[in-house]
Parts: structure tokens; C-alpha cells; sequence
């Protein structure tokens, strides 16, 4: 049982390191490809695979964050250089980026909001597959994820949803635990009520 063990110790200290914080090395392909395959074992009612991955990385990174600073400065054009440095940096922070992409559709027996949530178990468990091979990651969407021309330029199809930017690498930043919910606030068992 000593696996449990330490399956136990990293969900209790699990957490995302922030993407600042996040650099290079990034995983290998082999240990891209584990990560993904290992990402995807989630729940999926009807197995229909209702989403897709996109990864991100190389010279790829830097062509769209000067795309996301046209992008953004066409809505404000004033935008300080922290800001335009920030939109310039958006997908070169981390080593590599996995775009969850949600493809959930109307579908005759699966509901459409299973599909949704079966691609956010794909973020959740990428976060988990890329900690269990070394790596550090975290999970965000940021408003590229919510701005139709950003979309086009991720190669987001129309009427797909991002689930998550998943940003992938390494770090030796300790990254300090923040407050948890408390159980008795969010928890209520039916057999008491």
C-alpha cells in the first residue's frame, strides 16, 4: 500500500504553481505523450471524446503573443508596456501550452453539460499527469479563451469552448498553500437534513 501512501501526500499537498513562476525544461515528447494519454483516462458517458488538445510550443508561443497584443490593442490602443509585455509573454511563460478544447454537442442519450465537464476532468487530470512525471503546471483560460478573433488565431473551431490552457515546465519556486475551503461550509450530508 505504499503507493496510496504517496497518492495520499500528493493530493493533500497538491496545488498550481503559478505560471510566472513556471520555465524550462518541459517535457520531452515521450513524456508529452504520457502526460496526454494519461490526461484523457477520464470519465467520457457514451465514450464520444467530446473535446480535442492543442499543443503549443517552439516559435508557435511568440507568434501568438504578438498576435494577442494586436488583438488587445485594438480595444485599448493606451496600454501600458507592463501590459503589452504581458500579452507579448501570454504562451512563452511556460515551456509548452495543451489548449483543452471542449467539443460537446447536442447529442441524443449524453447531455451536453457531461460532455463539458468530462473535458474539464481532461485539465484536472493533466495538471495531476504532468506533476506525477516531475513537471509543474497550471490551469487558465484568461480572456483569449473568451474573445471570438483570439479563438480563430488558437485555431479554435466555431462553436467549440476552451476548457483550459494548460501551461507545462518546471520550477523550484515554493509555492505556498492557500486557504482551503472549510468542509462544514460547503459539505451537507442528505441522511441529517
Amino acid at each position: 500500500m505504499q503507493n496510496d501512501v504517496k497518492l495520499i501526500d500528493f493530493l493533500r499537498d497538491r496545488h498550481s504553481t503559478p505560471v510566472a513562476q513556471i520555465r524550462e525544461p518541459g517535457p520531452s515528447q515521450e513524456e508529452l505523450d504520457a502526460i496526454l494519454t494519461f490526461a484523457t483516462r477520464i470519465p467520457d458517458h457514451g465514450k464520444l471524446a467530446p473535446w480535442r488538445l492543442v499543443v503549443y510550443r517552439g516559435d508557435v508561443r511568440a507568434k501568438l503573443g504578438e498576435q494577442f497584443l494586436a488583438l488587445a490593442l485594438k480595444n485599448m490602443p493606451d496600454m501600458a508596456d507592463a501590459a503589452r509585455e504581458a500579452e507579448r509573454t501570454r504562451f512563452t511563460r511556460a515551456p509548452l501550452v495543451v489548449a483543452v478544447v471542449s467539443t460537446a454537442a447536442p447529442h441524443p442519450k449524453i447531455p451536453e453539460w457531461e460532455q463539458v465537464l468530462s473535458a474539464g476532468a481532461i485539465c484536472f487530470n493533466m495538471l495531476l499527469a504532468a506533476s506525477a512525471h516531475g513537471f509543474v503546471a497550471n490551469w487558465r483560460t484568461e480572456w483569449i479563451a473568451y474573445d471570438e478573433a483570439a479563438l480563430q488565431v488558437l485555431g479554435i473551431k466555431p462553436g467549440e469552448k476552451v476548457a483550459g490552457f494548460i501551461h507545462i515546465g518546471s520550477s523550484d519556486f515554493p509555492t505556498p498553500d492557500r486557504p482551503r475551503p472549510d468542509l462544514a461550509q460547503i459539505v451537507t450530508y442528505a441522511d441529517e437534513a
